[in-house]
């Protein structure tokens, strides 16, 4: 069966956010990625500060929202406390975020949406909220089959992948697979994320730093260009978005990396048009090819 799937960026910085002239084209919001399925199903994927942005667009918005949480570092959940459907009444709001054995999702987010770093608490808020630990086995969302599964990164992190009909789509937005690993010798099962990204049509991943800037950040939970695209090489990924740009690289810069990541791309066998950088407000179709 055929669906539409669609994707639109309305945030894609790393870290912090970095909002400012030199970063307009790219975006300064961090972490947050809209899919709409083929029913109009809204799957929200982190809630960094483009989460805001997002809630404000949605004026016509679905009763129900469900909002994926890849882990609980400040730039992907920020935007929680400002997402306009959460202060509707009618508003059916479930946040899906990993397990962690010393609290709940509930109380971990808690310390965030409380005081002194919030004037409301979650339980003041006027939506219906629900908070759940996102189950390592597949579940659905509308039309959708969702799969979670633990990543290399600082923290409980997870990564996600969503199909619907011969669609899928991957998102690992912090991720060091290459911590520990040999990319292009390992066998699978020893990359972190192989088995959740493998055969994605659309594969949305952390591509933070240069290779020359990554020896210093060893071990901080993120990739360099080279790794990024070898791991997407390695998990047969029909279509990449290079994601979690540093908040010192600015729309200049970004549009040289990005003319690397086609070069090295290219020289791993892959097409050009697979691979871009990713982009606020930019919209793409899961398994349609264009130039980047």
């Amino acid at each position: 069966m055929t669906a539409e799937m669609r994707v639109k960026i309305w945030g894609s910085r790393g870290s912090v956010p970095s909002p400012g002239p030199e970063t307009t084209r790219y975006g300064g919001n961090t972490s947050c990625v809209q899919v709409t399925l083929s029913d109009g199903t809204i799957v929200v994927l982190d809630g960094g500060t483009g989460l805001r942005s997002l809630g404000l667009a949605l004026t016509d918005e679905p009763a129900r929202v469900n909002i994926l949480l890849t882990h609980l570092h400040l730039d992907h959940i920020q935007g929680l406390m400002f997402f306009a459907p959460a202060f509707r009444p009618a508003t059916e709001l479930a946040i899906w975020g990993p397990k962690a054995a010393e609290a709940s999702l509930e109380d971990r987010i808690g310390r965030y949406i409380s005081a002194p770093l919030s004037p409301v608490e979650v339980r003041e808020l006027p939506c219906h909220v629900s908070f759940r630990e996102a189950p390592h086995s597949e579940w659905q969302i509308g039309p959708a089959t969702l799969r979670a599964a633990s990543v290399t990164h600082r923290g409980p992190t997870l990564g996600y992948r969503l199909t619907e009909g011969d669609k899928s789509l991957c998102f690992i937005p912090d991720h060091e697979p290459a911590l520990g690993a040999h990319l292009d010798t390992d066998e699978p099962e020893w990359i972190s994320g192989f088995e959740l990204a493998h055969g994605a049509d659309l594969l949305i991943h952390d591509c933070q730093y240069t290779d020359a800037e990554y020896p210093n950040h060893v071990g901080w939970g993120h990739s360099r260009l080279s790794d990024a695209l070898l791991f997407a090489r390695r998990v047969e990924a029909g279509r990449v978005l290079l994601f979690h740009h540093d908040p010192l690289h600015t729309d200049d810069f970004l549009d040289a990396l990005q003319g690397r990541a086609i070069d090295r791309w290219t020289e791993l066998g892959g097409h050009p048009a697979q691979i871009e950088l990713a982009c606020e407000r930019r919209e793409v179709e899961v398994g349609a090819l264009q130039a980047a």
